[in-house]
């Protein structure tokens, strides 16, 4: 998880790498790593279009881990799930693809939470869920970064931001074990500093031995107006900071340039352009 910031907007991260295939870390870090590289691309010091950089962004980490399985000529591709949130102006936007999920919590009610690319959510949606299906089938996953098929990547916004708002980013570790409603109490009665914190601990008390990976990323909305000379007053017009490391520890050789990124928009632009003349 991480954020980057410029003067004017802030992204917000989190990818959670899959079990059962190789190098879940990598998938994860470079998903945050092409994320952060086209908002420092793109963010002077504001997104033009901010979720169009969050459709585009989270399709090129997909293309870079197909391309990092092909260089080392892996017979599975790493894969991750990813959500991203966008704070520019008073708004919010944000996307997902898999199971990681963003919250927002406002005046105490919850008000947004993405919806999961899982079956069992599918069968939900439809009405055709089945009694302890959910146990069996909740991290069965219909779509995510680094499948072989092009992923469904959902987008959101925007969304006009009320002091006071929070949004929570999670892995599946969190509302594995610890409910909605539960996760909704926890962020509208404490400071996020001290509500998070509890959060996992709960979520680590309840998931046991055996708990799954709890990876939690919250932030709250204090409205428009000057800001804080202490956090921002380096940050020029075309200043940006991130917590999104190029690397850790060597984990991922990874590195997108511009010439990666415009590489890959064009794939993009080209791929959608087959599509529609394919349409009748």
């Amino acid at each position: 998880m991480g954020y980057c910031y410029t003067r004017d907007a802030g992204l917000f991260a989190l990818a959670d790498g899959m079990g059962g295939h190789p190098e879940g870390e990598v998938a994860a870090q470079t998903a945050l790593q092409t994320l952060a590289a086209m908002f420092q691309r793109e963010a002077k010091p504001r997104l033009t279009e901010p979720q169009r950089y969050l459709q585009d962004g989270v399709l090129i980490a997909h293309q870079q881990l197909l391309r990092y399985s092909a260089d080392k000529g892996l017979a599975d591709t790493p894969r991750t799930t990813v959500v991203a949130c966008v704070m520019q102006g008073n708004s919010a936007y944000w996307a997902h693809c898999g199971d990681s999920r963003l919250y927002l919590v406002r005046g105490g009610k919850l008000i947004a939470r993405t919806r999961d690319h899982s079956y069992i959510e599918l069968q939900e949606a439809l009405g055709r869920a089945t009694p302890g299906a959910e146990r069996f089938n909740r991290n069965v996953l219909f779509t995510c970064l680094g499948s072989p098929g092009k992923p469904m990547v959902d987008t959101h916004g925007p969304l006009l931001l009320e002091v006071g708002d929070r949004l929570l980013l999670c892995s599946d570790g969190l509302w594995g074990t610890v409910t909605d409603a539960e996760i909704t109490a926890q962020l509208a009665a404490r400071p996020i500093a001290d509500a998070v914190p509890e959060l996992v601990e709960q979520a680590l008390r309840n998931g046991g031995p055996r708990c799954d990976n709890v990876t939690v990323l919250a932030v709250e909305w204090e409205g428009s107006g000057e800001p804080d000379p202490d956090s921002t007053q380096e940050l020029d017009e075309d200043g940006f900071a991130s917590t999104i490391q190029a690397a850790v520890g060597g984990v991922s050789e990874q590195k997108m340039d511009d010439d990666e990124i415009e590489r890959s928009v064009r794939e993009i632009n080209e791929a959608i352009q087959r599509a529609g003349k394919k349409k009748p």
